[in-house]
């Protein structure tokens, strides 16, 4: 058997899930791999047999999208292109995480796709948005990478299909300790404006992690470094607790090792506020601008005790063999 497994390359939470999935995958016949996209600090091991530029948004620096930066990083004849040509035909199962240009080669040509994605999660009525509903971001992550079928993720199972978050396996080795330490990953902020906030506690310590540095160096009480897996994943075993974006895997992450969470979703990204909004409902806290209230909400959130317990239960292999036996058959 043949498989496809198409993952966006926007993020690092879709390559992480990757890491985790790809072994399972390969149990079962001949694994090629499609990675669209360019907005990530991780990678896959393997080689990948597809790595197009995709269609991906620009994050800027004052926790919002940079609409300019990505309308000029946008290449839609090369995107319909890689669309028309990507030979899907060849394939007895697709995967798809997020990814555009295999799902509309597939929907063009009529082709069944599973997708195996946090966003799949969103075809559900059942998975919680915020009151103020938006009919065009819930029509752009429909139609954004569109799939016949799908399994999705999310904090909780709130619908049949849903399953709680692909934990990744060197996580569920850590042993959590408490060194009174923040980590904070936005990469959406830049460096300057943190810091601004952050050093005005001077007695927490910070330790961030800044997609624009490259060497490490300390401000006061705040430690700034670039990124590193290794690194973030043992300030993240060490931490008090995580402050970062409307992201998913790692607030899941964070909420595993039973870390406190602070969220600031990026402005004007419809999934990252519901994200955001769903974790709100299990007593997570939320930042919804910088500005001069921020040192206030830090210290509040540092000061008090944030108890939230779920149950992320390892379940990866069983869903990759049912979406096997399920689907493979039909493509």
């Amino acid at each position: 058997m043949k498989i496809l497994y198409a993952i966006q390359g926007t993020g690092n939470g879709h390559i992480s899930r990757a890491r985790e999935i790809v072994p399972l995958l390969k149990q079962y016949g001949e694994l090629d791999l499609l990675v669209s996209g360019s907005q990530t600090e991780v990678s896959l091991t393997e080689t990948l047999k597809y790595k197009f530029h995709g269609f991906s948004y620009v994050v800027g620096k004052k926790g919002g999208i940079d609409y300019w930066k990505t309308v000029k990083n946008m290449k839609i004849r090369q995107l319909w292109e890689d669309i028309f040509t990507l030979p899907v035909r060849n394939y007895d199962l697709i995967i798809n995480d997020f990814e555009p240009i295999t799902a509309w080669a597939c929907k063009l040509r009529n082709i069944p796709t599973v997708s195996l994605s946090h966003q799949a999660s969103f075809s559900s009525p059942l998975t919680p948005r915020p009151p103020k509903r938006r009919r065009i971001a819930e029509l752009i992550l429909k139609y954004y990478a569109p799939t016949t079928h799908h399994v999705g993720f999310h904090f909780k199972a709130y619908d049949k299909f849903i399953y709680t978050p692909v934990i990744r396996q060197e996580i569920r080795d850590l042993t959590p300790q408490n060194h009174g330490y923040y980590t904070v990953y936005l990469p959406a902020v830049d460096d300057k404006l943190l810091v601004k906030y952050l050093h005005q506690l001077p007695d927490v310590q910070w330790q961030v992690f800044s997609k624009n540095q490259t060497t490490a160096f300390q401000y006061q009480n705040v430690l700034i470094q670039k990124i590193d897996n290794c690194a973030f994943k043992k300030s993240l075993k060490n931490c008090a607790g995580l402050f970062t974006g409307g992201g998913f895997e790692g607030p899941a992450e964070a909420l595993y090792l039973g870390k406190k969470l602070l969220l600031m979703p990026i402005k004007n990204q419809f999934e990252q506020s519901c994200n955001a909004f769903a974790a709100e409902q299990l007593g997570v806290p939320l930042v919804k601008k910088i500005d001069d209230n921020l040192v206030s909400i830090l210290r509040d959130w540092v000061s008090v005790e944030q108890k939230i317990h779920l149950d992320f239960p390892n379940q990866t292999a069983q869903i990759v063999d049912e979406i096997v036996k399920r689907f493979a058959s039909r493509m």
